[in-house]
């Protein structure tokens, strides 16, 4: 069963996550509210998979993906973004980020990007 860490600011986010990937039979290992956070429960936990939120409080997710990447070269990391942060999204995938998931959450999309991540 593949580990993940969940990133994002919003709680409501988070759970909302956590219950689409715990039902499509992954475990969550961790959950951070900002990108300080998840550079460090990456380090504790060293979790298969990171879903990062990108605009967060503290340090946002491009940040805290070039720590994780600083980290841990082969870590795999979908981004997750609201409309309109298209620009955000490509500096991302450009920064070794493997997919990204738009807002509101799909759950097939979800599996599907969490699938292909893991498959790599």
């Amino acid at each position: 069963m593949a580990k993940l860490l969940i990133t994002d600011d919003a709680a409501f986010m988070r759970m909302t996550l956590k219950k689409m990937v715990t039902d499509a039979g992954y475990e969550v290992v961790g959950e951070a509210e900002n990108g300080q956070q998840a550079v460090d429960l990456y380090s504790e936990h060293r979790p298969d998979l990171v879903t990062m939120d990108i605009t967060m409080p503290e340090m946002n997710g491009i940040d805290a993906l070039d720590k994780i990447k600083s980290l841990d070269p082969k870590a795999k990391v979908v981004m997750c973004s609201a409309m309109g942060q298209q620009n955000m999204v490509v500096d991302a995938i450009q920064k070794g980020a493997i997919d990204f998931i738009v807002k509101p959450f799909d759950e097939n999309r979800i599996k599907e990007a969490l699938e292909k991540a893991l498959s790599r």
